[in-house]
């Protein structure tokens, strides 16, 4: 890159996407890019990428689904890489980004009103639940008992924790993204010394999470992060099959919601028997077995076994959008359009 930061001169809102690595990941941002399509033809929408992945749009005929596509540099094509970075890659006066595995589910126009009244902000809880950064399993029971988390409070001087869900993330002061970011690269090396797990312990994960270490640099700046959790204001949540109805091409999405966190957050536990075990016996206190069916804004496919039903959405798109190419696999402006019309309507 020529600079170290990409100019805010591309419009005052639009949404971003990174893409990097294997050219699956760029076919999932044309695909979230088609669900976004759906309910929002008026923001620019920005791709942030690798030279790999533009001269494969390029070569398909599919760059000009993007409005914006800039250059990433090669230290940042990671997940800390990137979100650690994020400042850098700031096209719009307000820049939204949002993680490819990602699909939208209804028009964000009341999403954007919300994000307007913060200068920076994660989608996240206030407070975050005892799975966050640890184990998904019963071993997390010993960083209760022990008491880890405060731990690892007390020796960085912080009095809170929120649960980040970095899927989303949006600013609109560069400056204070810098300092996110880099207090979030300096907690992170100081891993050892605090409760967090690798993600790389993880059977599937080759990448390191930004979640915890971008929580741990909000609470040191006291940001607030935007409320994950609204019921049917929710700005996204985790697909799970078990507690998802939808069809295959995500055109009708509701998630089944528990009014209290914690029974949420048990969403994704395993074993299955002992999840089901213990949400029926917390549900039977009053009060904790309140539950909607609620159609976030977008649907996220953050949990790596449940990822499934978005890969198979990700390469029908992508397979419509090649068979819709001119012969000689060059497409004008005006056809690419068409072709993302045809697929988002």
């Amino acid at each position: 890159m020529s600079q170290d930061w990409i100019p805010q001169s591309f419009g005052q809102e639009g949404y971003l996407y990174v893409s990097y690595g294997d050219l699956r990941y760029l076919r999932h941002a044309v695909a979230s890019l088609t669900t976004l399509r759906r309910y929002d033809t008026q923001r620019p929408v920005a791709l942030v990428c690798t030279e790999a992945h533009q001269a494969a749009l390029v070569e398909h005929g599919l760059r000009e689904l993007f409005d914006v596509v800039l250059p990433l540099a090669s230290e940042h094509a990671s997940v800390v890489g990137f979100k650690h970075n994020f400042y850098r890659y700031l096209p719009f006066e307000r820049t939204l980004y949002v993680d490819a595995d990602l699909v939208w589910c209804r028009p964000p126009d009341p999403l954007w009103h919300h994000l307007r009244a913060y200068p920076f902000t994660i989608t996240g809880t206030q407070i975050a639940d005892v799975f966050f950064g640890g184990p998904k399993d019963v071993r997390v029971i010993w960083d209760w008992v022990l008491n880890r988390r405060a731990r690892t409070l007390s020796r960085f001087g912080l009095t809170y924790l929120s649960r980040v869900q970095a899927g989303m993330m949006f600013a609109q002061d560069r400056d204070l993204a810098r300092q996110v970011g880099d207090l979030a690269s300096y907690f992170l090396s100081q891993m050892s010394r605090t409760h967090f797990r690798s993600r790389r312990q993880e059977a599937g994960r080759s990448e390191e999470s930004a979640e915890w270490s971008l929580a741990m640099a909000m609470a040191s700046l006291n940001l607030p992060v935007f409320p994950w959790l609204q019921g049917q204001e929710s700005p996204q949540l985790d697909f799970v099959s078990d507690f998802t109805r939808y069809d295959p091409d995500f055109r009708e999405v509701s998630v089944l919601y528990y009014s209290r966190p914690l029974l949420y957050a048990m969403r994704a536990y395993r074993p299955v028997w002992l999840r089901t075990l213990l949400m029926g016996l917390l549900s039977l206190l009053p009060g904790w077995g309140d539950y909607m069916y609620v159609t976030p804004y977008a649907l996220h496919f953050g949990i790596l076994r449940e990822k499934g039903p978005f890969y198979a959405f990700a390469d029908r798109v992508w397979a419509h959008l090649l068979q819709q190419q001119a012969p000689c696999g060059e497409a004008s402006v005006s056809e690419t359009r068409a072709v993302e019309d045809a697929v988002v309507s």
